[in-house]
């Protein structure tokens, strides 16, 4: 695939499904401990998305950190948007701001039975 192959497949995916977490690995075998815990975070929620394993083509791995200019992988979309890499997933969880941001989004998960 070309490069533009490679960045019209990737906006595809993000628009195709309302999660998309590209991560090392899968989410039933996180490849690294960053993928690992991004995806231990979507678990806990409940959230559904789609899991792309960035080790199984080196153009989407390196494409996919062109599309976000973000330089690593995990990287998390929400709806279309980007929303970050784990340090940022990880902070958002425990501040409560990524399950306000599924819940103002429009999706499903399990912190939308913890609000008062």
């Amino acid at each position: 695939m070309s490069e533009q192959d490679v960045q019209d497949w990737i906006g595809k995916q993000i628009a195709a499904n309302d999660v998309v977490l590209f991560m090392k690995g899968t989410s039933e075998m996180p490849q690294c401990g960053f993928s690992m815990q991004v995806a231990q975070i979507l678990g806990h929620l409940g959230v559904d998305y789609e899991d792309i394993n960035v080790l199984d083509d080196m153009s989407v791995r390196e494409g996919v950190k062109a599309f976000s200019n973000w330089p690593t992988v995990p990287q998390l979309y929400v709806k279309g948007e980007f929303v970050g890499g784990c340090d940022i997933v990880r902070e958002m969880f425990q501040a409560g701001e990524l399950q306000g941001m599924l819940k103002a989004k429009g999706i499903a998960n399990n912190a939308q039975t913890e609000t008062a």
